[in-house]
Order: structure tokens, then C-alpha cells, then sequence
């Protein structure tokens, strides 16, 4: 049965530029539509505005006219405007035709049965923003401006902002990049410096730090001192440990020393009177004690260099708040709890 393949997750550069990067890069591109959406609103605001006064231009010029065509120049861009004035009945229509569509809707609005409102329309090939408002006692004036301009401003700005946002993805990735090496810098030296005092044991290897004030240090740079310490602490308890070695090879040297030449001398015993090997063992008796409290005080020093438990104070319940239990009331309880009769202090 063949195990599941498990993923290798990436590098946590990696991981850094890539988030990094699509944070920049989405900011980017909602910016870009930000200001594409602010574009499209003003652009149009404006045009409506322009229509209203060229409506309240047209009405005030045209007070005595009759319904029918006020002005047909809908070739330009601007004003003048194509203008003219519908009546409530189809009945009053004059006989030469309209130049804007005229529906129901406009019928209403002359009749005052409906809010002005703005519609589009297409005049000579030319799409065109047309305003229906009203303008005396059954009439209603439409004006139209050519909305081609307003259009192309649009897709212009699309595009403008389209190579922005484009060209900002590039941009996000260096960044992010950047952001993600300048960011780990401490980290990979602290790797690399932690892997050459393995490869090489050597405990006085230190992290370079940055010089920056006191109290200004990112969590990185404490990261790097908290290493630099325990660095610091490794050499003092490897020193120690080597000065205790030398220290006690020195002072063990000794007793072994006389512990093996009255060994020898005992192997022959029988060439030695009885006060010789009496004085011989008194003196092996002697060598093994010192050699045994001498052991005894370095496992009394090693224990001494062992981390010291944390001991925290726990206070037990006492009588008073673990009995008696609650009361019980007269409401009858789903569950039943039998109390148990209390320990008689001895």
C-alpha cells in the first residue's frame, strides 16, 4: 500500500513575497478601480449638468414658442443643444416630425405626471444624452448633447488606469521581494549562525546586530539578542564544565596515583613484615575515601548545574467554602445529588 505524498510547504521567503506582493498588488489594482469608478461619476455628473443648463437656457429663450423643434444642432459636442417641446396630447403635435424620440414618458412629464429624467438616444448615427423636463403648463422641453465625447473620456481613462494597475503588479512583486529579504535578514543570519556553531561547536559565534538605540529594537532584533544570550550563557557553562574537567582530572591524578602504587605494593605481600602491609592497606583505606568524598563532591557540583525547577504556591480549598453544600429548594430537578456524610476530624 503506497503511502500519501505529502506536500513540501514552500519557504517562508517565499510565503512572504507571495503575500506581500498580492497585498500590494490588490491595493493597486482597488485603487485603480477606485479612481476609475470616481472618473466615470464625475465625468457623468458634469455632463448632466451640463444638460440642466442648457435645458434652463432653452426653456427661458423659448417662452412663447409652440411644440415642435427649438434647435436641431446635435453635430457638436457642447452646446448649443438639439432642443424641443413635446405637448401632454398627441393631438397638439405639430406636422413636421420630432428630431428626438418622443414616448409616453415625455407625454407624462409635460402633463406633470412625472419627475424629469434622463434617457440616451442616437440622432444622425450620434448617440446623444437626452433630458426631459418640464417647461410650461403642458409642455415638456427635451434637450440632447452628443455623448460620444464622454465615452471616449471613459475608455481613456480605463486604459490609463488599466497600464497603472498593470504596471503595478511588476512593481508589487520587487516589493514584496524586497520586503520579504530585508525582513528575514535577521532570521537567515541567526540560521546560518546557528549552523556553523553546530558544524563547528564553536559556542563564541555571535549574531551581528544592527545599531540601533535602545528600546527601538523589532521583535527581530530581540530575537537576535535573546540568541546572542543564551549564546553567551552556552560559553560560560562550556568553560565551566571544562575548567571542572581539568579540575578534577588534576585532583584525581593524585590518590590513583598512590591508590595503584600500594596496589603494587600489596601484590606482594608476602615479602612485606606485617607493620608493612598493615601501613599499606591503612594507607589504600585512606586513598579510596578521598578518592569517594572527592566523587561525591563532583556529583554534588553537577547536581548544583542542573535548571532549578519552578515551584508555584497552590492553595487547597478549605471547609468552609467545600462544605456544606448548596440548599436545595422545592423545585423538583432533573438530576439527583446525594450529599456525602462529612469526615469527622480526628
Amino acid at each position: 500500500m503506497t503511502r500519501p505524498r505529502r506536500h513540501r510547504r514552500p519557504p517562508l521567503r517565499r510565503r512572504l513575497a507571495v503575500t506581500a506582493s498580492a497585498a500590494v498588488a490588490a491595493v493597486a489594482l482597488a485603487v485603480c478601480a477606485g479612481a476609475y469608478a470616481v472618473t466615470v461619476y464625475t465625468l457623468h455628473r458634469q455632463f448632466d449638468l451640463q444638460l440642466t443648463q442648457a435645458a434652463t437656457l432653452a426653456i427661458q429663450r423659448d417662452r412663447a414658442g409652440g411644440p415642435g423643434v427649438q434647435a436641431g444642432e446635435c453635430r457638436y459636442l457642447a452646446a448649443p443643444a438639439c432642443a424641443q417641446l413635446v405637448p401632454e396630447s398627441a393631438a397638439d403635435d405639430p406636422r413636421e416630425g420630432y428630431l428626438l424620440p418622443v414616448g409616453d414618458a415625455v407625454r407624462q412629464v409635460a402633463g406633470r405626471h412625472r419627475a424629469p429624467y434622463y434617457g440616451t438616444a442616437s440622432v444622425a448615427g450620434r448617440p446623444v444624452r437626452v433630458l426631459t423636463t418640464p417647461a410650461r403648463e403642458g409642455l415638456a422641453m427635451q434637450v440632447a448633447l452628443r455623448s460620444d465625447g464622454v465615452r471616449r473620456a471613459e475608455r481613456q481613462a480605463a486604459w490609463l488606469l488599466g497600464v497603472i494597475g498593470g504596471a503595478g503588479v511588476p512593481v508589487a512583486a520587487l516589493l514584496g521581494y524586497w520586503v520579504s529579504r530585508s525582513g528575514l535578514a535577521p532570521v537567515t543570519r541567526l540560521t546560518s549562525t546557528a549552523e556553523r556553531i553546530t558544524a563547528t561547536r564553536d559556542a563564541g559565534l555571535r549574531i551581528e546586530l544592527p545599531a540601533v538605540g535602545r528600546g527601538r529594537e523589532d521583535e527581530i532584533t530581540r530575537l537576535a539578542v535573546s540568541f546572542n544570550s543564551m549564546l553567551d550563557a552556552l560559553e560560560e557553562s562550556l568553560a565551566a564544565q571544562r575548567r571542572l574537567v581539568a579540575d578534577a582530572s588534576h585532583e584525581l591524578r593524585t590518590p590513583l596515583t598512590a591508590l595503584r602504587t600500594n596496589a603494587e605494593i600489596l601484590l606482594r605481600a608476602e615479602r612485606l613484615t606485617a607493620g608493612q602491609r598493615e601501613r599499606a592497606t591503612g594507607a589504600l583505606t585512606r586513598q579510596l575515601r578521598e578518592v569517594t568524598t572527592l566523587v561525591n563532591d563532583l556529583i554534588d557540583l553537577a547536581r548544583d548545574e542542573e535548571p532549578r525547577q519552578a515551584l508555584e504556591p497552590v492553595r487547597p480549598p478549605s471547609w468552609s467554602t467545600a462544605w456544606p453544600p448548596p440548599a436545595t429548594t422545592g423545585r423538583t430537578s432533573s438530576s439527583c445529588w446525594t450529599p456525602l456524610p462529612r469526615p469527622r476530624p480526628p
